[in-house]
């Protein structure tokens, strides 16, 4: 029965595993070779030169191509931080309101945060790109009716990135609000009653009960969250372009670029494989402190 099942079983994933073979793990094999050749986009495979470590020694030399490259390097990093940092503390707050649904306006609450994420982002871009408008925007005419001047959203170095920082937000914290209520929905009830009984109020209640056991939850939440900040790409190409003066050229969009309209396919891929290799380390520091902290 055993082999018979393992057999069946075997038979009924081969499927998946030729297409991950195929979309994923094949083009991943690609890229990393492309990374030690040089190599055109514009030329076949067989016109490739193997060049060693020359294309990760140029992405991180002292060059104006290694200097883009460190740029956008820092600003993806830079991103991925803010995000982060925003998403998870609210993913936490919204959740525990939608939990909750004696609270007022929980009902609305819920629709709005659920359908942003279903929104494309492609469309979200569009409508951002106009909420930042620096004279007919309505986010400079509301701080307008409060004394605030005008503010340079998109056209300022120091603000730019932020401003796409808000939009990604806006648009993924409510994916990360279902991952929320679903570890809240985890966490036994009698936990709460316990602790009410013995005098402690909601505030001790989050920071003793519910933080402590929607770890598991939060850690999920980091690793989504810094993988789909690594990857952003679609805000920057339709609204910053990577400017102004490259405040907000993030490694996909540099990747694309560099890749594909300068046609120098080895450089590229070198930076993708940077790239996969940084986002691994990220995930894996990500997963040890985590796990010192259980053993702490």
């Amino acid at each position: 029965m055993t082999k018979t099942y393992r057999a069946s079983a075997g038979i009924m994933l081969t499927p998946a595993v030729a297409l991950i073979g195929v979309f994923i793990l094949l083009p991943m094999l690609l890229t990393i070779w492309l990374s030690f050749q040089d190599w055109s986009t514009q030329t076949p495979f067989d016109a490739a030169v193997f060049v060693g470590f020359d294309n990760f020694r140029e992405i991180f030399g002292s060059t104006s191509i290694g200097r883009d490259f460190t740029g956008a390097l820092l600003n993806t990093a830079l991103y991925t931080l803010m995000s982060v940092a925003l998403i998870l503390p609210l993913s936490v707050a919204f959740g525990l309101m939608v939990y909750q649904r004696s609270v007022a306006g929980g009902t609305m609450l819920r629709t709005v945060l659920f359908s942003t994420y279903m929104v494309p982002m492609i469309a979200v871009a569009l409508v951002w790109s106009k909420l930042y408008s620096p004279t007919e925007g309505p986010l400079n005419q509301m701080l307008g009716l409060i004394g605030i001047g005008p503010q340079p959203w998109l056209s300022s170095p120091s603000t730019a990135l932020m401003s796409i920082v808000f939009l990604n937000v806006w648009q993924q914290v409510g994916y990360f609000t279902v991952l929320a209520v679903a570890g809240l929905t985890q966490i036994p009830g009698s936990l709460y009653e316990a602790a009410e009984i013995e005098g402690a109020n909601p505030w001790q209640q989050f920071w003793a009960i519910t933080l402590p056991l929607l770890k598991r939850t939060l850690l999920f939440s980091a690793v989504i969250a810094i993988i789909n900040a690594v990857q952003v790409f679609e805000p920057v190409a339709l609204i910053t372009q990577g400017g102004p003066v490259g405040s907000t050229n993030v490694l996909t969009y540099h990747i694309r670029r560099v890749g594909i309209e300068r046609a120098q396919g080895g450089l590229g891929s070198a930076m993708a494989v940077t790239l996969m290799l940084s986002l691994i380390v990220v995930i894996s520091a990500v997963f040890a402190f985590i796990n010192r902290r259980d053993d702490e």
